[in-house]
């Protein structure tokens, strides 16, 4: 089997899609184009590997160029030899001698090997005729440890603390299960782009709970504060009591105002307060984390690897770990970040750069073999139409993905390099 899918070629692909007027707007990111850094693995029987990583516009083709260098020791492998030993793989792109310079381990180069591993786990499932979740959970706890660089992490996670809760979570699985019948919860971002007006923010919150959502995030970090408060009094009016409402900073207060406006928004009960300050900024996360307690702190979606995520944890600066797949160094570091949190039992609640996709494999894996609560997913149908099997998003769930692979194809590509 592993003769028949060596992998033949690799292409990249720069995929640009425009979003409705108003959609995907924040407070730092204003007029996005969301694109996707797409990496094609091609095996000699025409099978095609897709991954995916996230950006916002022109540097989509920065990430391109870069995985063309990163991913040129995969070609004429086979795929089940490279998954075999993929921790040790990641690891040797990751330090690339050349190219590790530009990180390490962040920025394009990082984004890259996400777009490349991405593509390896699908094409892997692929090959074997499975959804990516059901490969992941059919794997034994050592094969699930083999594709993990822990590098870094030796103090806090090393292999034999992985294995451990790997196999101690075995027998209770079946308890677990029926999430796979039953769906997997979402929540809805798009009902509050910062750019939508107050109406379109009531239509399309009234609109999410006729299709059974129950928990809504609000974007906030406008220059005018007092629109930010009348807009999260508004959500709560529209959600009620029993609704759960998240509110988004994406980045843009400093700590001052952050313990400020944070302190207003708590009246509103948010699950949590995401982004309120700079990502690289931990000290300034852990004072409004004690600040503002019993509301929690949400972040990852720009920590961009497992050592940055190991010094937020460790120093409470975050509760909700919002590890992403096309930020971190694709599956196999969101499946490092994931253990990590379960050792220090703090829920993973994904951003979804991959429009969640793939992401809606990975939660059933952290439910099902980690342990992890089942608490949301985030949904943002904006990209939908695109995929070649769009998530399925009913009465608030997701339902589970049947089709081999990762749910990564993207129309676009068929018949480009694949």
């Amino acid at each position: 089997m592993a003769n028949e899918y060596t992998i033949a070629s690799v292409s990249t692909y720069d995929a640009r899609f425009s979003l409705p007027p108003g959609a995907g707007s924040d407070s730092v990111h204003t007029n996005p184009q969301y694109c996707f850094a797409t990496t094609l693995l091609k095996s000699q029987n025409n099978l095609c590997g897709t991954g995916i990583a996230l950006t916002l516009g022109e540097g989509n083709r920065l990430v391109c160029e870069a995985i063309e260098l990163l991913a040129k020791p995969l070609a004429g492998r086979p795929i089940e030899e490279v998954m075999a030993d993929f921790g040790r793989i990641s690891q040797q792109m990751a330090d690339d001698p050349s190219l590790r310079w530009l990180g390490p381990h962040k920025g394009v180069v990082h984004l890259a090997l996400a777009s490349i591993t991405n593509a390896c786990f699908d094409l892997w499932a692929r090959s074997r005729g499975v959804p990516l979740w059901k490969l992941l959970l059919d794997l034994t706890p050592e094969e699930v440890v083999h594709l993990l660089d822990l590098s870094y992490l030796e103090e806090v996670l090393s292999k034999d603390d992985a294995l451990e809760l790997l196999r101690n979570k075995l027998p209770s699985r079946a308890q677990r299960e029926s999430v796979l019948k039953n769906g997997y919860p979402g929540y809805d971002t798009s009902v509050g782009w910062m750019a939508y007006d107050d109406d379109k923010v009531r239509e399309l919150t009234a609109r999410a709970i006729d299709q059974g959502f129950t928990a809504f995030k609000l974007k906030v970090g406008s220059a005018d504060q007092k629109r930010d408060l009348r807009r999260a009094a508004m959500l709560r009016k529209c959600v009620g009591d029993s609704g759960t409402v998240m509110f988004d900073a994406n980045q843009n207060w400093n700590l001052p105002t952050a313990r400020g406006m944070c302190r207003e928004l708590a009246v509103f009960r948010p699950l949590w307060i995401e982004e309120p300050t700079h990502p690289d900024d931990i000290r300034a996360h852990v004072a409004l984390a004690n600040e503002i307690a019993p509301v929690k702190i949400a972040a990852g979606e720009h920590i961009p690897n497992r050592i940055l995520f190991k010094n937020f944890l460790q120093s409470g600066a975050l509760y909700y770990v919002q590890a992403d797949c096309t930020r971190l160094a694709g599956v196999s570091e969101f499946l490092t970040v994931s253990l990590l949190a379960r050792t220090m039992d703090l829920p993973v609640v994904p951003h979804i750069g991959d429009m969640g996709q793939l992401h809606q494999h990975l939660v059933l894996f952290n439910h099902i073999a980690l342990g992890h609560d089942p608490l949301f997913l985030e949904h943002i149908p904006h990209l939908g139409s695109y995929f070649v099997h769009p998530a399925i998003v009913r009465g608030g769930y997701y339902e589970t993905p049947q089709e081999p692979g990762a749910s990564c194809d993207l129309k676009v590509t068929t018949g480009r390099g694949c």
